[in-house]
């Protein structure tokens, strides 16, 4: 023989790619990805109700939230009209938490079922449209305001901003808003580390003002009393489309949307592996009974994959 041949990372299954070793670790080779409904105009905002086994998502222009049955495998409407709500996440107790675009507003749906705003004004003027929310483990709830639900009619109703900027906001437990971000174009997705620590923000500002601000994930350290998000630096940047929304693992790798399909990074901003998706994506979630199973919106469709590890639980 002449000498081994130097073999690259490779991949047994045609959805993924692997750039570094460290993904094989994280996806299971002969799980498929599977598409499982389509009909959307624009799919985004997933979340896992665990009590119910079931997945709700936008179909934010079509003004609908959708609702996916992992038992019996229907997808069926769970709410229309639903003020064409963009991003979703559930509270301690469990209660559905949405950034709504055309309500304007961050609101929540008590067990009872009733509409509870939390957040809809700042500082005497009406919020944007805020886009993608999160709650973290003391109680607040943080969420992302940028203009695409004013910019025209497609996702909300056209409007000015009363405001003037896009910012980041954090709502403490008892109510209290404060604007924690102020340095971002569009800020979009938004996730905490798994230790919490640090808060990762993309900004899609490039739709407004192209390259002059580029599509990345920005990492803010939090303060000791998790009031207040510092010390922004580039924690990843986009090479195919934007990054929208994304997902921290238990590991602390994020999963991020991305115009090719699922991109993962390691907690230290290496770019380790894609899930290749033939639409654009737009958010992602973990779910499932073992919350190891990633729901992708993407476009028009919802796709899902196992994998071998399992999503950040508060």
């Amino acid at each position: 023989m002449r000498g081994s041949p130097k073999w690259g990372p490779v991949s047994l299954n045609s959805a993924v790619e692997v750039f570094d070793s460290r993904f094989y670790e994280l996806v299971i080779h002969n799980a498929q990805l599977e598409k499982i409904w389509s009909g959307a105009r624009w799919a985004e905002g997933p979340v896992y109700v665990p009590s119910a086994r079931q997945l709700l998502f936008s179909d934010i222009p079509n003004d609908r939230t959708m609702r996916y049955d992992e038992r019996t495998g229907r997808v069926d409407t769970y709410e229309h009209p639903a003020f064409n709500a963009n991003g979703h996440c559930l509270d301690l107790e469990g209660r559905v938490i949405t950034a709504e675009h055309r309500g304007r507003a961050v609101t929540r749906v008590g067990h009872d079922g009733q509409r509870e705003v939390l957040a809809d004004q700042f500082e005497g003027s009406r919020l944007n449209s805020p886009n993608d929310v999160v709650a973290r483990s003391d109680g607040s709830v943080w969420f992302t305001d940028p203009t695409y639900g004013i910019d025209s009619d497609y996702e909300g109703i056209k409007a000015e901003s009363e405001i003037g900027g896009s910012y980041v906001y954090r709502i403490d437990a008892n109510g209290t808003l404060s604007a924690v971000v102020r340095d971002m174009v569009r800020p979009n997705g938004l996730a905490f580390s798994s230790d919490e620590s640090v808060l990762y923000v993309s900004d899609t500002g490039i739709s407004h003002i192209g390259d002059d601000c580029p599509p990345d994930i920005r990492a803010y350290v939090i303060s000791s009393d998790g009031r207040k998000a510092t010390q922004p630096t580039t924690f990843a940047r986009c090479t195919d489309g934007v990054f929208d929304g994304f997902r921290v693992d238990c590991n602390g790798n994020v999963w991020t949307s991305a115009g090719d399909g699922v991109h993962c990074f390691s907690f230290d901003g290496t770019l380790i592996g894609k899930i290749r998706i033939p639409e654009v994506v737009a958010n992602l979630e973990f779910g499932g009974l073992k919350r190891n199973r990633l729901f992708i919106c993407a476009t028009t469709s919802l796709y899902s994959i196992f994998l071998n590890t399992q999503g950040k639980c508060l």
